[in-house]
């Protein structure tokens, strides 16, 4: 708190200078204009003026003009005083108030062009230059923002056009070889067997498809919230492992588990099972055949480091800096037969990052690696 206080403090320390060196500006110059007043006007030559002037225009003598200039000025002096000193301060004033509510125009039009979405820089004075740095900051806060929205929107209704179309294949193939077992009576045992097999394998390849519509609407629509218990994270591998075990046999793929007997964790188990799901597939889709996915956990002082490593395809850099965003998919061709919305490593990342925990990605000589560090003790 009395780090920002001396911030601001210095931020502004410009414009308060100039405020004091203007306010006591002003003080002098309605100090010298009463000064004068007081002593040229009232006790100066101003006097013999008056008699003067009253001599020549009421034609009188000097005796009954000087009379005039007593009644007049001298004996209301104090009343003619209070009147300069009240006039002079309203007119300094004014000069001070459309000065300083200059300020304000200034940083209304800021606002205005905040809200106008201008594309020029906003610029205030010289004084106010923290305050044109922090709304120039907030303009291309709100800029960004708005541009990642509109490519978010578009990835988004990409991929939804994109699964609707996918949708089409499989249920096509599924209407078609139903209507085929359907229609044809005589029909071998094997052929049917052949049909039933790609009818069940297009009818899962549907339901992937709609459980990815159904992962967009749960990613944009819910909030991730956690129910905390303690897992043993060693377990929780080799189960997943066993589970993906007809994917490795697809392609000849061996895994690998080096981790420490029951690392306790203490977590939402669901969601960080999703997490390593996610990974686990991940490096599954993108191995090479006849390769192996090393899974390796530890502890490193507060922390829990799991790691997945496989044999790919060397992922580009600029590809590895968006691999976490929403809807963003390293396939670009979108084959039908595999690849899912873009949404797993983002989900992944989501649900680690609510953990207090860190993910990260890198690729380098046909290596993909994924670390997640969780923390052992998850903070209050």
């Amino acid at each position: 708190m009395k780090n920002n206080t001396f911030k601001y403090n210095k931020d502004f320390r410009e414009f308060r200078t100039k405020i004091f060196i203007r306010t006591i500006l002003l003080i002098l110059i309605a100090m010298i204009f009463i000064f004068l007043l007081y002593r040229f006007i009232l006790y100066g030559n101003f006097s013999n003026w008056m008699v003067a002037f009253f001599q020549r225009v009421l034609e009188i003598d000097y005796e009954s003009a000087l009379n005039i200039y007593v009644y007049t000025f001298r004996n209301n002096a104090d009343l003619i005083m209070f009147s300069a000193i009240m006039l002079v301060f309203f007119i300094l004033f004014r000069f001070y108030l459309n000065w300083f509510t200059r300020y304000f125009e200034e940083l209304n039009s800021g606002i205005d062009a905040l809200i106008n979405e201008d594309s020029e820089e906003i610029s205030l004075a010289p004084e106010l230059l923290p305050m044109e740095r922090k709304m120039n900051m907030i303009k291309h806060t709100i800029e960004k923002q708005k541009i990642d929205m509109q490519l978010s929107e578009q990835r988004k209704n990409d991929l939804i056009m994109y699964l609707a179309h996918d949708l089409k294949t499989p249920l096509a193939s599924v209407i078609g070889y139903l209507n085929l077992l359907h229609d044809e009576s005589h029909i071998s045992e094997d052929l049917k067997e052949k049909y039933i097999s790609i009818t069940l394998d297009k009818a899962e390849r549907l339901e992937e498809l709609i459980n990815e519509f159904f992962e967009i609407t749960r990613f944009n629509l819910s909030d991730i919230t956690l129910q905390y218990s303690k897992i043993n994270l060693t377990r929780l591998l080799e189960q997943l492992i066993y589970e993906f075990d007809p994917m490795f046999k697809e392609k000849n793929l061996n895994c690998n588990l080096n981790a420490e007997q029951d690392i306790m964790l203490k977590c939402d188990a669901d969601k960080i099972q999703r997490v390593f799901d996610n990974l686990l597939r991940n490096a599954v889709i993108y191995s090479f055949n006849d390769t192996d996915i090393d899974i390796t956990a530890e502890r490193q002082d507060e922390n829990l480091v799991i790691k997945f490593v496989n044999h790919g395809n060397t992922i580009p850099k600029e590809k590895m800096e968006r691999i976490f965003e929403q809807f963003y998919r390293l396939d670009a061709s979108r084959s039908t037969g595999s690849g899912g919305a873009g949404l797993g490593l983002a989900v992944a990342k989501h649900i680690v990052e609510v953990h207090k925990g860190i993910i990260t990605a890198r690729s380098k000589d046909e290596l993909i690696e994924f670390v997640v560090i969780l923390p052992l003790i998850p903070p209050e």
